[in-house]
């Protein structure tokens, strides 16, 4: 929220002084520092000083406590925070809606997604929409864990798996399949194995970042069910880090299609037990409940979704 006020005014959308020091002020008591806060918007450690230093003069009030270690609110700035907060949270939904508008995107587009989807499918997206939009900035994030979209300052989120109840808005993009592959370069892994059950004898990969590593259910086409536990010696908590793993032939692994499809194409993976299908998972754009949407974030998602088309096609 802080540093889209300040970088909005760069571009003559904020003209009140006292407005860009209630953003630096709030990047304060979010950061929890002058430095932290500066980094955050783009500006030096002195500046963001100097601007909460003429608000407390302005206001005749100490908002913050400043000690070597780090920078605390008083009784009153907590307070004003509260208030400031929902000023800016105003202001920067009226320039959304004014930008939404336009035909074209402005702005900075944030969002997050998983690792290895986020990796394979949205980082080269990311970069077309760049192409295509190059007076927009983009940050990515990264990362397994579930980031607040609110606490984040995100536009959008995309999850993959089986969705949590949310209050948020969620709309399913596509699903994808998860397969059992080994390395096509160790073939001798998995040579005897024919059935799920095989597998408990069987070096595999396990993925931290999932509830239940250990433990899967099969089934094929007769409707025949084989629930399986797997032994493992090897835990990672990342899926592209496991891929690198099989490939150096590690183990067996359990990793989404679009992670392995190309290298299953090119033969440096192979399909263990193909005639055995796991529980498809789903692919989701989660958004932060509004009355409006702006144009990044529906541009973007118009790409993703006939990304995600495409490449369930392919």
């Amino acid at each position: 929220m802080t540093d889209r006020m300040l970088k909005a005014n760069s571009g003559n959308m904020v003209k009140s002084h006292n407005l860009n020091r209630l953003a630096y002020f709030a990047a304060v008591i979010e950061t929890g520092s002058f430095t932290k806060a500066a980094d955050r918007l783009g500006v030096t450690k002195a500046v963001v000083s100097s601007q909460v230093t003429q608000l407390e003069q302005e206001l005749k009030t100490a908002l913050l406590v400043r000690n070597t270690r780090k920078v605390s609110s008083t009784d009153a700035g907590r307070l004003f925070y509260l208030r400031c907060t929902s000023i800016l949270n105003e202001a920067e939904e009226a320039f959304n809606e004014v930008s939404q508008l336009s035909e074209h995107p402005v702005g900075t587009l944030r969002l997050t997604a998983p690792n290895d989807y986020g990796t394979t499918v949205v980082a080269p997206l990311v970069a077309a929409f760049r192409r295509q939009y190059p007076g927009c900035q983009v940050e990515l994030y990264l990362g397994d864990e579930i980031s607040d979209l609110m606490e984040g300052e995100l536009d959008l989120a995309i999850r993959v798996g089986w969705l949590r109840d949310s209050t948020l808005l969620a709309r399913k993009l596509g699903g994808f399949q998860q397969l059992l592959v080994g390395s096509g370069k160790a073939s001798d892994l998995f040579k005897d194995v024919g059935h799920p059950n095989d597998l408990a004898h069987v070096p595999f990969i396990a993925n931290r970042a999932l509830s239940e590593p250990l433990h899967w259910r099969f089934q094929n086409a007769a409707g025949e069910t084989a629930p399986v536990t797997v032994q493992s010696n090897l835990t990672i908590d990342s899926a592209p880090a496991i891929l690198a793993a099989v490939e150096n032939g590690a183990g067996l692994a359990i990793l989404p299609d679009y992670l392995v499809r190309d290298r299953l194409t090119s033969g440096t993976l192979t399909q263990v037990l193909p005639a055995w299908h796991l529980p498809e998972g789903g692919i989701f754009l989660v958004l932060p409940a509004a009355k409006f949407r702006a144009a990044k974030v529906t541009v973007f998602t118009k790409m993703l979704r006939q990304a995600e088309k495409l490449r369930e096609n392919g």
